[in-house]
């Protein structure tokens, strides 16, 4: 027989084997709480199947009315979990001192916030399976290029999340819930997801249409509604929100 070794072995685990074991936890947890889920699948489902069926508001473009409002409820989806979802969540994770005390783990702090950017794209990518599905089954037809809808698809994750951790990492969980709630209903409401940008006024139209959600589903409508190549306007609008606000992100998080 030989001798059983009981040597203890102290240490860190690789960084890669931590950082799937985070972002495997950060999934897990966000598919627990019904609240999230109401605000990542619920919503934009029950607004996709209501307004295709429903003749509430007169859309533009060619096609079945699920041709306009498929590819703005894929933006609201991804804003939803990029931005409301990830604000509200690393807020009050950062108020009961996790974040703090997963600082101090070996796990690295950027491995942290990677858990919970690959935490967003695995959520992101269940909501695009699970609206495209039903869209299709409303009779929607995606045109154009995959490249230019995954191009605004990363870019939009990023310019969201950029936004919803510069949120959390500034203001206090409970200012950070309302701030996100409602910057999540008045971009529904007047960033082109249901109501075209054109409905509104000639003087507030130029101002909304900077905004991110309105450049992700109107180049998101753009490809897959008419068929257009590369929207480098929409893309370079997304590039610009990214970039300052994962940079004003970087800058002022607090993690206690």
């Amino acid at each position: 027989m030989t001798a059983t070794d009981l040597t203890p072995r102290p240490g860190a685990a690789a960084v890669g084997r931590m950082l799937l074991a985070q972002t495997a936890l950060e999934t897990r947890m966000l598919l627990r709480n019904g609240e999230q889920l109401l605000l990542t699948v619920v919503i934009p489902t029950v607004l996709l199947v209501l307004f295709s069926a429903v003749d509430v508001v007169a859309v533009d473009g060619p096609g079945k009315r699920v041709d306009f409002l498929a590819p703005g409820l894929l933006a609201l989806a991804v804003m939803s979990t990029a931005f409301t979802g990830q604000a509200i969540a690393t807020g009050f994770e950062r108020r009961y001192g996790v974040l703090k005390r997963l600082g101090a783990t070996p796990l690295p702090r950027w491995a942290l916030l990677s858990a919970k950017t690959g935490c967003v794209l695995v959520t992101e990518l269940l909501q695009v399976l699970l609206l495209s599905g039903i869209a299709l089954a409303l009779g929607w037809s995606p045109h154009g290029n995959p490249l230019a809808v995954l191009l605004l698809l990363v870019l939009g994750t990023a310019a969201f999340s950029g936004l919803g951790l510069l949120m959390a990492g500034t203001l206090r969980a409970e200012a950070t819930l309302a701030g996100a709630n409602l910057v999540f209903v008045l971009l529904l409401l007047a960033g082109g997801v249901v109501v075209p940008l054109a409905k509104f006024p000639d003087a507030v139209r130029p101002v909304l249409e900077l905004l991110p959600i309105s450049a992700l589903s109107d180049g998101l409508r753009s490809v897959l509604q008419l068929g257009h190549g590369m929207p480098w306007s929409d893309l370079g609008i997304l590039a610009v929100w990214s970039v300052l606000g994962l940079a004003a992100a970087a800058r002022f998080f607090r993690w206690e």
